[in-house]
């Protein structure tokens, strides 16, 4: 009998050949003009030749003045198309499914430049370290284009879905956050205008790339911080996000990292209450990400009607082929052991690459 996680379930009319998913990750391979490269290609490549259900990329920025990091993808211009189309045939020759993750970092933005733009120029957090200009209204309007000129674009270029980033602490999570939306006209104040920003994003791009694409959204639910967005509001959001045309809501983090978050060995899921609470409230699939590491954990959150879809990415930097693995009856605990090393090797600008079995491979050489 095949297990519920490895049987096909829709996203809209997306249907995925089973219901694990590779969550967004960042792999530092762009050029500097964030277009993709071969050394992206390969990894897109075997990502699909492990089975996975749906993988979505690492985050792309929307606007020339909505880069996070070196490295970072880019969806900003028609240049980026080219090298995305080869991604997506990488991905359907192994017969797998890849929606495109498309961010404005907001307050974490401004590699390029000195200064970085706001929804409040004034704040207490000490992550805003940058001078920061705050937004006009003009400059909120550009954005939500800038959001639906990528949605077509990432439809231009064979995606088979396309994938907000409302999470982590960059623009989407900044607008629900009050820890950062300090505005007094219709983008801020009450939770109703601080929740507008999502609900014309997905609106806009509803509009300019039809009703029969997937449009999902990695959502922070909660923040991790004192005076934070609470849960029950961010249950209130995805309830709106679904009426306006979210098809699927993978749940995450928003501001803040909360002590549970950080030390997560992935030997417990971190997000899966809050991922059932939506789940209690939205017809559309709910994935939960973060801190899977097991098969059976796995499983029992899909069979308790939890969230629907199971969503990783730490262990797939490890082992890209660890469905397979599982669906071959190897139902062992990931090797993944949360150490977080692979984001050193990142920062190095060294590409993906698993810290831990770097270091084994080394330790391996020198014995020779």
């Amino acid at each position: 009998m095949t297990l519920k996680i490895f049987e096909p379930i829709k996203i809209g009319k997306m249907e995925l050949r089973n219901r694990i998913m590779r969550s967004a990750t960042w792999d530092g391979t762009a050029d500097r003009s964030g277009a993709t490269t071969e050394l992206s290609t390969s990894i897109y490549r075997k990502l699909a030749e492990g089975g996975i259900g749906l993988i979505v990329t690492g985050y792309a920025f929307i606007s020339s003045n909505g880069q996070a990091v070196s490295g970072q993808y880019g969806i900003h211009n028609d240049n980026m198309i080219p090298g995305w189309k080869q991604i997506v045939k990488a991905v359907h020759n192994s017969g797998g499914k890849i929606a495109m993750q498309i961010v404005h970092a907001g307050a974490n933005s401004g590699y390029l430049s000195s200064k970085g733009i706001a929804l409040s120029a004034v704040s207490s957090l000490p992550e805003m370290t940058k001078v920061h200009t705050e937004m006009t209204e003009e400059d909120i309007e550009s954005i939500i284009s800038d959001f639906a000129a990528a949605g077509i674009r990432v439809r231009e270029a064979g995606f088979d879905a396309v994938q907000l980033h409302g999470a982590h602490g960059y623009l989407m999570s900044q607008f629900v956050s009050p820890l950062y939306n300090h505005r007094s006209d219709r983008w801020g104040g009450n939770s109703e205008n601080r929740r507008r920003f999502h609900l014309e994003v997905i609106r806009r791009l509803r509009k300019v790339i039809g009703n029969d694409y997937p449009i999902l959204i990695k959502f922070g639910v909660q923040d991790d911080r004192d005076s934070g967005l609470p849960l029950e509001e961010g249950v209130e959001i995805a309830r709106q996000m679904e009426r306006s045309g979210i098809d699927s809501i993978e749940i995450s983090s928003g501001v803040g990292t909360s002590a549970s978050i950080t030390d997560a060995k992935g030997l417990e899921p971190v997000f899966r209450e809050r991922a059932a609470a939506v789940k209690r409230t939205v017809s559309v699939p709910v994935a939960v990400v973060s801190g899977i590491r097991q098969l059976d954990i796995a499983k029992q959150i899909i069979d308790s009607g939890d969230a629907d879809i199971i969503s990783m990415s730490r262990p797939f930097i490890r082992e890209p082929d660890i469905v397979l693995q599982w669906q071959k009856g190897n139902s062992t605990i990931a090797k993944c052991i949360s150490c977080n090393r692979c984001f050193s090797v990142l920062r190095r600008g060294e590409g993906l690459d698993c810290g831990e079995e770097r270091r084994l491979r080394e330790e391996n050489s020198d014995k020779i």
